[in-house]
């Protein structure tokens, strides 16, 4: 089901979680013009939803006092995103995911007719979504307190652990929040380092939300964020690498612009990638699944470990 009759249900749901909507406003949401607003309003009239029109410069449509659709009504499209996002949730590290997960789906099946029912199931016994396996877990509670926070701009209290198990009491903007290979992150203003700073929310407990507001930058992208600082933390070892392909292949395979890093320069052979990095081992792998040509660059010490890698597979074989 797609395209006018999507448009006709996404219609329905914003009178229903609106109230009233001016024909403006809703042809501003749906992307369609308001002739084909009316238009809608009709398919949904010749449905048997009772919809109340108001003329006038404060008009608008609504939906009659007290209506409630019996049935849960969602397109394909729509039983599909709610059932991976499901399968996805049960894998980012939840504490209390399995129970929470179960409980929405029997809500929903419940609400659901028969064949939208039949639909839901059918993916979630036959689809199965693989994420990066999550390192460590943490409270529930921290990750809803967090998110709470950044979208309401209030400043929280936390105690961040250490890799060495030193404690630190911090005060913290949250800006926003990301996962990203197997870790939860949140991203915000640190009143302690007086900076930006990127916390995992597993290396974090006793988060409480204080009454100091602030105001969190607009457009603010966490996972952007993230992946930027982590390009810049200090590594001990160097590597250059050129990377034998397009910018729309690198893109797609490493997940965002290489225009839009430091990391990257690009060459009439290709992408320079020059970075550093903790393990050179570790990079090999990285470097290997891209599945990209490439051409080290140096230093020796990147190519040694190339050397070692190669005589490993050999000795496999």
């Amino acid at each position: 089901m797609s395209g006018p009759t999507t448009r006709v249900l996404a219609l329905l749901e914003l009178l229903q979680t609106h109230g009233r909507l001016s024909g403006a406003e809703l042809a501003q949401r749906l992307q369609v013009d308001r002739r084909t607003v009316r238009r809608y309003i009709t398919v949904l009239e010749d449905l048997g939803i009772p919809v109340t029109t108001e003329q006038g410069r404060y008009g608008g449509y609504m939906l009659v006092a007290g209506f409630k659709l019996p049935p849960m009504m969602f397109t394909d499209e729509e039983t599909l995103a709610v059932s991976l996002g499901l399968l996805a949730a049960q894998q980012l590290g939840l504490v209390e995911a399995a129970p929470a997960i179960a409980s929405v789906q029997a809500k929903l099946e419940r609400v659901m007719p028969p064949r939208l029912k039949q639909r839901a199931r059918a993916v979630g016994e036959t689809t199965r979504v693989i994420l990066p396996r999550v390192e460590g877990s943490f409270d529930n509670n921290a990750l809803l307190t967090l998110t709470h926070a950044a979208q309401s701009e209030k400043r929280v209290f936390l105690r961040y652990h250490t890799p060495d198990g030193e404690v630190l009491e911090r005060q913290v903007d949250p800006y926003g929040l990301a996962f990203l290979r197997g870790r939860w992150y949140v991203s915000g203003y640190c009143h302690l380092r007086k900076d930006m700073r990127s916390f995992r929310l597993d290396r974090i407990s006793g988060v409480r939300q204080l009454a100091m507001p602030f105001k969190r930058p607009a457009n603010f992208d966490a996972a952007e964020h993230l992946r930027s600082s982590m390009s810049k933390l200090p590594r001990t070892m160097p590597v250059e690498v050129l990377l034998q392909t397009d910018e729309d292949t690198l893109t797609r395979t490493v997940g965002f612009c290489p225009g839009t890093t430091n990391v990257f320069t690009e060459t009439d052979k290709g992408w320079l990638m020059q970075t550093r990095t903790d393990s050179y081992d570790w990079f090999i792998w990285w470097l290997v699944q891209l599945r990209i040509p490439f051409l080290v660059k140096g230093p020796d010490g990147l190519r040694d470990a190339f050397r070692s890698y190669i005589g490993k597979l050999g000795e496999a074989l």
